[in-house]
């Protein structure tokens, strides 16, 4: 199955699990196994498996056990930042999101779009 953002956070745990739960066959590790050395119960990595929810620290855990720690770079590239950045930015690295400009030039603030009620 082919990850897209249509499928719904279900599917995609369940599809992550499937992935996994094949490379650790073909790594030739029984469940017991491998959980003993991510540092992870085994029902954690049935957890994992099934597509159960998890932190996210157990699913390095048994990457990392599994040698495919290198492949979280693939999924979350590091930003490249252009010429121009590096000289506006002077060498600091960005910390936070900005808030768009109007054309004053002053930040724009977001107003609600009607008064406040509880429970909406």
């Amino acid at each position: 199955m082919k990850l897209t953002s249509e499928l719904t956070d279900e599917a995609l745990l369940r599809e992550l699990g499937a992935r996994l739960e094949r490379r650790r066959i073909d790594a030739n590790l029984t469940q017991a196994q491998l959980a003993l050395e991510a540092g992870i119960s085994k029902r954690t990595l049935e957890r994992i498996e099934t597509g159960d929810s998890t932190d996210f620290v157990m699913l390095i855990r048994v990457l990392r056990a599994l040698k495919l720690v290198e492949g979280l770079e693939n999924l979350i590239p590091d930003l490249p930042q252009s010429p121009i950045t590096l000289l506006k930015l002077r060498g600091r690295e960005r910390k936070r999101a900005g808030h768009p400009r109007t054309r004053s030039g002053r930040a724009a603030t977001h107003k609600p779009a009607g008064p406040w009620k509880w429970g909406e």
